[in-house]
């Protein structure tokens, strides 16, 4: 069975949405378009 006091001693609540947001915005995240527009650049030269 589950030692649900033992269990609440390792909980820790997620982000709330405007620290989610600031914890994405600090990150340097490389998505597709920037993932393509390196592609493209190297096909010009």
């Amino acid at each position: 069975m589950l030692d649900f006091e033992e269990e609440l001693k390792h909980f820790q609540p997620s982000l709330e949405v405007g620290q989610v947001e600031d914890a994405i915005g600090r990150e340097d995240l490389t998505d597709m378009t920037d993932l393509m527009m390196e592609l493209l650049k190297g096909s010009r030269e």
